[in-house]
């Protein structure tokens, strides 16, 4: 049987950093002495690669300053990780659905706005980096919805487009999933909108995590 690749957003789809995000954003701007953005619209920003969202919350603000903003924050992250105050829970019910796909035969992947070492922390603390067999960051790649992401993991895992699907929860996912070839999947605890998720390609918005599982092993 050919592979399968559910290939997974972190933040926001996988775990629940919304308020450490929100803290180190705020943290950043304080440095230089901004006034930090509303938190809906960093929300709004999460899912791309830190720069385009620097870029994107101050649009009107130099370059010089876009690099140091993108600095401070992750200087703020990196404190908050150390001193032992970064919260990053896994969804309810998320490793359930990956063990699920897994005892399936499908190949787990992961694309996501995070650094790899932001990746690495996540996974590991929450006891699922096993789990994936492709990691794709903002590292080595374009920001979503550029397709770079997933069609690395395509060629990593040997799948075919037309048998995998891009589960998350930004329109960043489901749109990066259209222009690499595959399937969408949405799920509603994260960032952008139920109806947001639909217009940009969702075949289906997961309320609950196990959805996800119900969705694909019918």
């Amino acid at each position: 049987m050919a592979p399968r690749l559910a290939l997974f957003d972190c933040d926001g789809t996988l775990i629940d950093g919304q308020a450490s995000i929100c803290e180190a954003m705020e943290a950043a701007f304080a440095a230089h002495g901004l006034a930090p953005p509303p938190r809906g619209e960093v929300r709004r920003a999460v899912g791309l690669s830190l720069p385009v969202a620097v870029r994107l919350l101050v649009p009107d603000e130099p370059m010089e300053l876009h690099d140091k903003l993108v600095a401070s924050y992750k200087q703020a992250f990196r404190t908050a990780r150390t001193e032992g105050r970064l919260s990053q829970p896994l969804v309810p019910g998320i490793r359930e659905v990956l063990d699920a796909l897994r005892d399936a035969g499908w190949v787990l992947g992961v694309a996501t706005g995070m650094s790899d070492r932001g990746l690495k922390h996540c996974l590991e603390s929450n006891e699922i980096a096993g789990l994936f067999s492709t990691l794709q960051t903002a590292d080595r790649h374009p920001s979503k919805p550029h397709p770079s992401m997933a069609q690395t993991a395509l060629l990593e895992t040997g799948t075919e487009a037309a048998s995998a699907v891009m589960i998350g929860d930004t329109v960043f996912d489901m749109e990066m999933a259209g222009n690499a070839g595959m399937r969408a999947l949405g799920v509603d605890w994260g960032y952008h909108p139920s109806d947001d998720l639909l217009a940009a390609g969702a075949e289906l918005v997961a309320r609950e995590a196990c959805d996800i599982t119900e969705y694909l092993l019918s």
